[in-house]
């Protein structure tokens, strides 16, 4: 398996950005899987807040998942955006993650962009960024797996300055996600993407969610899954016992890449 730490000038942020990745390329023939007899999917996956995409590298066992499902493994940093577009030059992260690391790869190291191929996942604030990303550029990504997501929209809208939880303050959650009184029909908030694309007649990705049932943000994860039910929209959920860390979550990488490989059989 190749392992890469790449850089390029991303015209969306502005400025070289460095991404990891992982290639199954080279895989001994007495480790393939069936899964070799296609080219390789290809993942890109969204870390959570105050991480890097080294986080992958030192804390998840996506490696090992990656070489098992012949899946290329593309690892962003997020700087705390929730991977969405904000105001002022350079700070187009929806973008840079939807739309301008994809067409980079694809053409860098010759893999696939079809839609049916390339999938987006993260955890935490790279959850939420992966199901945001993904309803915003449903013709880019086949398919979402988000765990543990930080589904926050309906916990800081209509807060009022002087507001701070235990994440940040009011003045970071207005630069993020624009005025919290607008929430509600913002294309910042994953609910009303969803709803947008219906009225448009547009297919959405196939979703995967999960999140253990001792996590902070069950409730909201809970509350989301409840919503696309309700929308008609077709939700791969699970929950089991598990935190917020890095041992739920390779149980579940695990779980999530094996659903996506198995749907698209």
């Amino acid at each position: 398996m190749s392992v890469i730490q790449g850089m390029y000038l991303s015209d969306a942020l502005k400025r070289s950005v460095t991404y990891h990745m992982y290639i199954p390329n080279d895989t001994a023939p007495e480790m393939k899987t069936e899964h070799y007899n296609r080219p390789p999917k290809v993942l890109y996956l969204l870390i959570g807040y105050s991480g890097s995409s080294l986080d992958w590298i030192t804390g998840s066992l996506i490696h090992e998942i990656a070489l098992q499902n012949n899946v290329a493994v593309v690892m962003l940093s997020g700087e705390n955006s929730f991977y969405l577009n904000q105001k002022g030059t350079g700070r187009a992260y929806e973008d840079f993650a939807g739309k301008e690391i994809v067409d980079y790869i694809g053409k860098t190291y010759r893999l696939s962009t079809r839609r049916e191929d390339t999938w987006i996942g993260g955890v935490s604030m790279g959850g939420f960024g992966a199901i945001h990303t993904g309803l915003r550029y449903p013709g880019t990504f086949g398919k979402i797996l988000a765990l543990s997501s930080a589904l926050i929209v309906h916990d800081i809208e209509n807060q009022k300055p002087g507001f701070q939880n235990d994440m940040a303050d009011y003045d970071y959650f207005r630069s993020v996600f624009g005025p919290l009184d607008a929430l509600e029909e913002s294309v910042n908030n994953p609910e009303y993407l969803v709803k947008e694309l219906q009225k448009s007649g547009a297919t959405l990705p196939e979703i995967y969610m999960a999140c253990g049932t001792e996590d902070f943000l069950l409730q909201q994860n809970r509350a989301f899954r409840d919503f696309l039910k309700q929308q008609n929209v077709a939700v791969h959920y699970e929950e089991s016992p598990g935190i917020h860390d890095w041992k739920f979550w390779n149980e579940y990488l695990a779980k999530a890449v094996h659903w996506a490989v198995e749907e698209q059989r």
